[in-house]
């Protein structure tokens, strides 16, 4: 018992870490990802191969080397010194998880909000210019909140993945819970932080469950 006690306290800061990755990667990737949606739907050609070439280099390469070349890229390609790249008493390891995530998640919000988007009748957006919208308003007012509702399913199962997925940042050493745990374990020579850590996961997990399905319920409206 008095182990236990141990590790949950230990495992509390790394959840606290795991928590603020989560949060910042989805503050910073869902907008990103509606630009994203915006670029891949351009006219443009330029402007819609780059994003295509975006979307593909994000999904079809692993997110850990991409943190990993997101922290150690600017030292190899520009000879910066990481830690000249902090923030305060924030490390650069920390700002590269978060911006190693949110643009490998931008990538997958872009693409499940493009689908959204172009899945909503041409109708709707000639019914709004009769009455007198904006294309702005009719984007915002109209077409996004729909949207919103019609993605909801695969952006939740994004969300699920990305409480998951925070455990890779271990490879580029910020100390979130699987690090923690990870060192625990070694420590102790037994896996009973990895289950709690496990159990820490699922909790996390079924709390956002939770709350998407609730946001999901509300968002009814828009059927």
């Amino acid at each position: 018992m008095k182990d236990l006690l141990s590790i949950l306290t230990q495992l509390g800061t790394g959840f606290l870490t795991t928590i603020i990755l989560f949060c910042l990667t989805l503050i910073f990737s869902i907008p990103l990802g509606l630009l994203v949606a915006k670029g891949r739907m351009s006219k443009n050609i330029v402007i819609r191969s780059v994003v295509r070439f975006y979307i593909s280099i994000m999904r079809g390469t692993p997110l850990m080397l991409q943190l990993l070349l997101v922290y150690f890229g600017p030292f190899y390609l520009f000879g910066i010194k990481l830690r000249d790249l902090g923030i305060g008493k924030i490390d650069y390891r920390d700002i590269a998880a978060v911006i190693g995530f949110s643009i490998n998640y931008a990538a997958y919000f872009g693409e499940i909000f493009r689908s959204g988007i172009q899945s909503m009748p041409k109708g709707q957006y000639e019914a709004a210019a009769v009455l007198g919208f904006s294309k702005s308003q009719t984007y915002f007012r109209i077409i996004l909140p729909q949207v919103i509702k019609r993605v909801l399913p695969a952006v939740t199962n994004e969300v699920i993945t990305l409480v998951k997925d925070t455990s890779l940042a271990y490879s580029i050493a910020v100390v979130e819970m699987f690090t923690v745990a990870k060192q625990i374990s070694a420590a102790q020579t037994s896996v009973l932080a990895l289950f709690v850590a496990g159990a820490f996961y699922y909790l996390f997990n079924f709390i956002v469950e939770i709350i998407m399905n609730g946001i999901e319920k509300k968002m009814s409206y828009y059927q």
